[in-house]
């Protein structure tokens, strides 16, 4: 063993990046296996000459014939070399079988095999085998530490670190909450740990030197751990110079970090031995390989549930995030490189473009899209310098090469957030700068030199605050700014705070349209501040939205809104759903709206999913309305009349009778059993509960009755006195009016013949919406809708396909459940023109249908046509019908998409009569006034 000086750990790590690079591509095993591992041993700063041997004489122990090994280090390791493509192992039994001939004290600690592109390593004391790539020798090289004088530990092979982290951690995060520590310093202190557990995987110090630290420096039971780590934490934030002449060696090998993670001062947890060892089993996980969408998770793990509901907090996957920064400005920035690659001075100008950007995301949460965005900006740098490099040769001429730190142009000083709570907004900073390391280690192995950003100096500018209520020119001037992006938070409109509520009228009190914007989701906040915030920009935006802000009344508000602004959409994600990889995840349905208002000379996209698995199908639109579909219509208007020349849809009656008029199926029982006047009145009552769930429910329809029954039925008088009382005590004088009147509902629309019912509500996830024809003598109750005198042709179109597309788009939203209405919903729609022969046809896959339902009579429609439940031979004779449909409006097996652009086509050409007759009123109503 070498008896001098050792290198310090981080020009080791240099020296092994410049070896890497050096011998990529190397494959000829006789010219350069020795000068090879001459250069192999330099890295620990080893003179081969002075310890190793080449083709050391030895006796293979199987045939007992005579052999070398090919380098040989007595008590240390033994090497054996092979061309490329042959395999490490049968070298590895090669080498073991010289051994076997050697004395227990020339027995290496070490067996290496490689072929210049591929190391195996086995560790004879641990018995442990590890295989790693060339480019990797760098994350591996505290392996053979030892040999420059480092003592070295062996890790345990562990799947690549996933969910099971974020887990641990929330581990730790409840163990310190429930010893009592919490608040603020709980907060810093796990963000502090996060960094620590992934920084000892990643290089920014030596590999497992946190872990040695914390299992040889502190007691077992714990006492002593906390201390020590606040000793860690100090050190981590004091230069390398300014450093105590005595402190513990093991410290002095920790590097000045800075960027302010470790400069506040905190109280420190106290540990016991459970605490202790949660600590080491986190440290027991590759960090190396986490994902930076892991982060968001790990964030959402450790909140609190409540406070993750009442804020909206959703985390997501990689691939979701992607789809964003992909469509945003990854695939353009791409696409120039691609045409760049060619041409210097286009790879630089691209390069010099890069180093401008700005991303703000002003609903950080813990960072993930930022954190991502940054990494795919860094992998495309690297691309690009690669591209510079191979075009000059030798990489002189226009990569400084030899500074290696001048290389990179992006950093993390070039992201702007901001995040309502603090914590996740640590970790938003903390996060980027890991991602900043892992980059800089790929930047190291391309090029052969080691780089990295620490001491820390750029920032990410992170700023805590509520969005709604702060300037955003404060955080990022507007015109410094390239690209927003976001994940604001999913909060439904019926479910707004008061704090929210004002956020609301706040965000949109200086915009047009304002008046019609109190209902929107609260994520529609971020649309009011980035439509003020961009006026007049070229910057480009793209938030994840609940798909409820492009569908039904939210929509008529937002999608003028924005026309109105002089903004266009530039692609859309049509509903897909939206999962996290945390405990407790949310899965909801979103979609992703980009948008500006300079899109000139720009290609407008449309991203749709067959099903929440698929991956999307991709099309050009030459413009995108707010209900995410190729048409100029900025949003449908409320229609009293269907356009079309059908049966009106009308609400059903309402009783608000106190229970008075309404019978359950016991009661029925008794009133046929003793009171025959008034069975006679007794009529199956038809509501949207009894339609879809098999709810059995009747009334009394004393429409036309005889008074004489009433008074003479003790049911009846008793009925009548409820009803009545019900209406006196209701606050609403119309009903106090008709307490004269208890006998009949308090609004009668009864069909006259047969009717379809239409259900008021029905489950997103369904298919279809279940409809059925009733007889007359069947009375509706006001949950539904009606259709009186619906033939088969117009049921056929009400449960295509075609109409289903529709309704899910233009119709509003109770909760996640459709809500279907006249005016929006039905009146609107634009049914194609009617022919004879389209006739026949519809009506005929329409009764097809209906005698499919009929083979299932004992269940009801909506179990029959839930998602996972609806029989084959009912979703075949509804294919058949959807296909009907679909070409009478000219179209073959379409996307949503594609039916929705045919759709609003025929809206804009029935509604545009209609508009016209409008103006000249308005106009002159207007003149009137004045």
């Amino acid at each position: 063993m070498s008896t001098a000086k050792p290198l310090s750990y981080n020009e080791i790590r240099d020296r092994a990046v410049q070896f890497a690079a050096r011998w990529r591509g190397e494959t000829r095993e006789n010219a350069e296996a020795q000068t090879f591992w001459n250069e192999w041993f330099a890295i620990f700063g080893l003179d081969r000459r002075r310890v190793v041997q080449f083709e050391r004489k030895a006796t293979r122990q199987s045939t007992r014939g005579r052999g070398r090994i090919d380098a040989f280090w007595e008590g240390q390791i033994a090497v054996e070399h092979k061309s490329a493509g042959r395999s490490l192992a049968e070298a590895e039994e090669q080498a073991l079988d010289y051994l076997d001939s050697l004395s227990n004290a020339e027995q290496p600690r070490l067996v290496i095999t490689s072929d210049f592109a591929n190391f195996r390593v086995l560790d004879l004391e641990k018995d442990v085998t590890t295989e790693f790539a060339l480019d990797e020798l760098p994350a591996h090289i505290g392996q053979f530490a030892y040999l420059a004088g480092y003592e070295t530990r062996t890790f345990k092979p562990e799947d690549a670190v996933n969910i099971k982290a974020a887990e641990m951690m929330g581990g730790v995060y409840d163990a310190l909450a429930d010893s009592g520590y919490s608040g603020h310093d709980l907060k810093v202190f796990l963000v502090r740990m996060m960094f620590l557990f992934f920084a000892d995987d990643t290089g920014v110090w030596e590999k497992g030197l946190l872990t040695d630290f914390v299992e040889t420096r502190t007691a077992e039971d714990g006492s002593d751990t906390g201390p020590l780590l606040e000793r860690l934490f100090r050190v981590l934030d004091t230069p390398e110079g300014q450093r105590s002449r005595n402190l513990d060696a093991m410290l002095t090998r920790f590097p000045y970090v800075n960027g302010g993670l470790f400069r506040e001062r905190i109280e420190i947890p106290d540990f016991d031995k459970e605490l202790r060892e949660k600590v080491l089993q986190c440290m027991a996980f590759d960090w190396s390989v986490v994902s930076p969408a892991i982060f968001g998770s790990l964030f959402q793990s450790v909140m609190d549930l409540d406070a993750r509901r009442a804020l909206g907090a959703h985390y997501t996957t990689e691939q979701n995030i992607l789809k964003i920064v992909s469509a945003l400005f990854l695939d353009d920035l791409r696409a120039e490189f691609e045409r760049s690659k060619t041409s210097l001075r286009r790879l630089r100008a691209l390069h010099d473009r890069l180093a401008q950007l700005t991303i703000f995301d002003p609903a950080a949460g813990s960072g993930n899209f930022l954190i991502i965005a940054y990494r795919e900006l860094r992998r495309l740098e690297l691309d690009i310098l690669t591209s510079i490099e191979a075009l000059t040769g030798s990489g002189q001429q226009h990569l400084d090469i030899q500074n290696i730190s001048g290389l990179s142009r992006v950093n993390v000083d070039q992201f702007y957030a901001i995040e309502i709570e603090e914590f996740p907004a640590r970790i938003a900073e903390t996060a980027i700068y890991l991602v900043d390391h892992l980059a800089n280690m790929e930047l190291s192995k391309r090029f052969g030199q080691y780089f990295a950003r620490i001491p820390l100096q750029a920032e990410a500018h992170i700023h805590i605050g509520n969005a709604i209520r702060m300037d955003w020119k404060d955080v990022l001037p507007a015109e410094k700014c390239s690209y927003i992006l976001g994940n604001p938070p999913f909060v439904g409109m019926a479910r707004l705070s008061r704090e929210q509520q004002e956020d609301n009228r706040l965000a949109f009190s200086g915009l047009p349209g304002a008046a019609r914007t109190g209902r929107l989701d609260y994520v529609a906040c971020w649309y009011a501040k980035a439509i003020e915030y961009m006026r007049g920009t070229p910057i480009r935006a793209a938030f994840v939205s609940t798909n409820s802000i492009t569908q039904g009344e939210q929509a008529r508000a937002l999608g003028p809104l924005l026309t109105a602004s002089g903004y266009t959409i530039d692609f859309a994600h049509r509903t897909f759903k939206w999962t996290s990889e945390a405990r407790g995840r949310a899965a909801v349905h979103v979609v992703v709206v980009g948008f500006s208002q300079d899109s000139s000379g720009r290609q407008k996209f449309i991203f749709e999913y067959p099903n929440s698995a698929a991956e999307p199908k991709v099309s050009a639109a030459k413009n995108i309305n707010i209900y995410l579909a190729d048409s100029d219509v900025v949003a449908i208007s409320k229609h009293t009349t269907p356009l079309a020349n059908v049966p009106k849809l009308t609400e059903g009656n309402r009783p608000q009778d106190g229970g008075g008029l309404i019978v359950l199926p016991e009661q029925r029982e008794v009133i046929l059993e003793k009171d025959p006047t008034a069975a006679k009145y007794l009529r199956r009552l038809i509501g949207s509960k009894g339609m879809l769930q098999g709810e059995e429910r009747w009334c009394f329809w004393l429409a036309g009755a005889d008074p004489r029954d009433i008074a003479s039925s003790p049911t009846l008088r008793e009925r009548m006195q409820v009803v009545r009382q019900a209406r006196l005590d209701s606050p609403t004088p119309s009903a106090q009016a008709r307490a004269a009147t208890p006998s009949l509902f308090l609004a009668i629309r009864q069909p006259s013949s047969m009717w379809l019912c239409v259900p008021r509500h029905s489950s997103e996830n369904r298919r279809y919406i279940p409809m059925a024809f009733y007889e007359p003598t069947e009375i509706a109750h006001d949950s539904t809708l009606t259709i009186d005198g619906a033939d088969l042709y117009l049921f056929g179109i009400l449960q295509s396909a075609m109409f289903m597309t529709w309704a899910w788009t233009v119709s509003g939203r109770l909760k996640s459940d459709i809500r279907l209405s006249p005016d929006l919903s039905y009146n609107s729609f634009p049914f194609p023109p009617k022919t004879p022969a389209a006739e026949s046809k519809v009506a005929a896959a329409a009764q097809e249908v209906l005698d499919a339902r009929s083979h299932y009579r004992s269940i009801p429609l909506g179990t029959l046509y839930s998602p996972t439940l609806m029989p084959p031979d009912l979703v075949q004779v509804h294919d058949t019908l959807d296909r009907l449909v679909d070409r009478l409006f000219g179209l073959r097996r379409p996307t949503d998409s594609e039916r929705l652009a045919v759709l609003f086509q025929r809206y804009s050409e029935l509604a545009a009569p209609l508009q016209s007759a409008k103006t000249p009123r308005a106009k002159a109503t207007r003149k009137a006034r004045q």
